[in-house]
């Protein structure tokens, strides 16, 4: 007899149409759980309601028709923020806000120590009656995922755990308490408590703990060294397939290094621009061309502009996902970095996966050691430029110019053990840890 399918109810902010790096995740997921035996619920916010930093409404087009799709309405404070700053939500980081004024960083101040653990925590109410509505319904799950950021969707989990006996599967997409730009949010010592204590009982009462990279989970066994071992997985980011069958195509005119999804000053690629001038004029013969694509802050092209690059550099707005993807595959070499932040050897962006994915070089402005690193290292496509290594970003671009000259496709062969990467092979993972839980409760 075959047993009844695998029920997962996924709780995100993060949903189609929001766009942006963050809602590729759970997207991707349920997009191949169906496959896999589990029947994915969602439960998300109302677009119409939530005060998302980018839409892609493309992206709803790869929610399978089968999946129940659950909207609430949310109550946040980012309207009043908006009338009061007369800017745009904030992006992760603050990346779009360049060097705050009085009122940001008051408002920073506001949200850091009246909204905790984040300013979204007022869907929380709505997404819980939402749980409870299904379960009077008789509606019954094998887990339920809750993922973040924004970290306050945690809280949801914990409740359902605490009312509901739950299996529970938390999935942190960045770090919590230590994410780079705390110290931006002023918090005094009584709301920085709240805060770490909030994380401590997530951590300590979910049954699983997904996190994106190997560091992420040294950090939080750093913290709390008594967590069961095999409680935290290392669940990485990747790429779909899917979105990959695009032709290559590398210009033959140029040699162009592109940069997708958000950088800021803190990603420190003011040496790597002052090699590449260096280079440009080593090379004559070599047309070099810059192009970013998404969220630049004004640092960023500050630097550009002070280094002399303007004329050749191109900086388009955000885009749909498939055509992020169609802009990686028209490159010739890939560019991407780690903010110059505490604990960065453990940012792992989801886009490395992707540019693995595009064969093409890769330009990692990061420090050496990190787990960027050591995944470019193994893929054959890079290596880590540290912030303030100067010769070695110059060598590794002399290589490049060198190799362009010879022949403009630089395109590499696909990495071995990239498989492990895909959207599919994670999904089949996560089908995995819920299926354990099924496992555990007959024995």
């Amino acid at each position: 007899m075959n047993s009844p399918p695998l029920r997962l109810l996924v709780i995100t902010y993060y949903w189609p149409p929001s766009g942006g790096a963050g809602v590729q995740r759970c997207l991707k997921w349920v997009k191949y759980l169906p496959g896999l035996g589990v029947e994915p619920t969602v439960i998300t916010v109302d677009p119409d309601q939530a005060t998302y930093p980018v839409r892609d409404e493309s992206l709803l087009r790869e929610v399978p028709a089968s999946v129940r799709v659950i909207r609430t309405a949310t109550l946040e404070p980012f309207g009043s923020y908006q009338k009061l700053t007369g800017r745009a939500v904030p992006h992760g980081g603050f990346a779009n806000e360049g060097t705050p004024g009085f009122t940001q960083k008051a408002m920073r101040f506001v949200r850091g120590n009246l909204f905790i653990p984040d300013p979204r925590r007022g869907w929380n109410a709505y997404a819980l009656a939402a749980v409870e509505k299904l379960l009077a319904q008789g509606a019954t799950f094998d887990a339920v995922l809750t993922s973040s950021p924004p970290h306050s969707t945690q809280l949801i989990g914990l409740e359902l755990q605490r009312k509901h006996g739950l299996r529970w599967l938390a999935d942190l997409r960045d770090p919590w308490t230590d994410i780079y730009y705390t110290k931006d949010l002023h918090r005094t010592a009584a709301a920085a408590w709240l805060d770490a204590r909030y994380e401590s009982q997530v951590l300590r009462r979910a049954d699983a703990v997904l996190v994106t990279s190997p560091e992420t989970e040294r950090l939080f066994r750093r913290k709390l060294p008594d967590l069961a071992k095999g409680k935290i997985v290392v669940l990485p980011n990747g790429y779909d397939e899917a979105d990959f069958q695009g032709v290559s195509a590398p210009p033959t005119d140029c040699l162009r290094i592109t940069h997708t999804g958000t950088i800021t000053a803190r990603y420190r690629i003011g040496e790597l621009l002052r090699a590449l001038v260096a280079c440009a004029a080593a090379y004559p013969a070599l047309p070099l061309r810059l192009r970013f694509v998404g969220q630049v802050d004004e640092g960023v092209r500050s630097q550009v502009a002070a280094a002399g690059l303007g004329p050749v550099t191109e900086f388009l707005p955000f885009v749909p996902h498939q055509e992020s993807v169609t802009y990686l595959l028209n490159s010739s070499v890939l560019l991407m970095g780690i903010p110059d932040v505490a604990l960065n050897k453990g940012i792992l962006p989801g886009k490395i996966f992707e540019y693995l994915a595009a064969h093409k070089p890769v330009l990692c402005v990061s420090p050496a050691g990190s787990d960027a690193d050591k995944i470019l290292r193994e893929a054959g496509a890079g290596q880590a430029l540290p912030y303030d290594d100067y010769d070695l970003m110059r060598r590794t671009l002399d290589q490049l110019a060198q190799r362009w000259l010879r022949s403009p496709n630089l395109d590499l062969p696909a990495a071995a053990g990239a498989a492990r990467y895909s959207r599919q092979a994670q999904a089949a993972q996560l089908a995995e840890l819920v299926r354990a839980g099924r496992r555990a409760k007959r024995t």
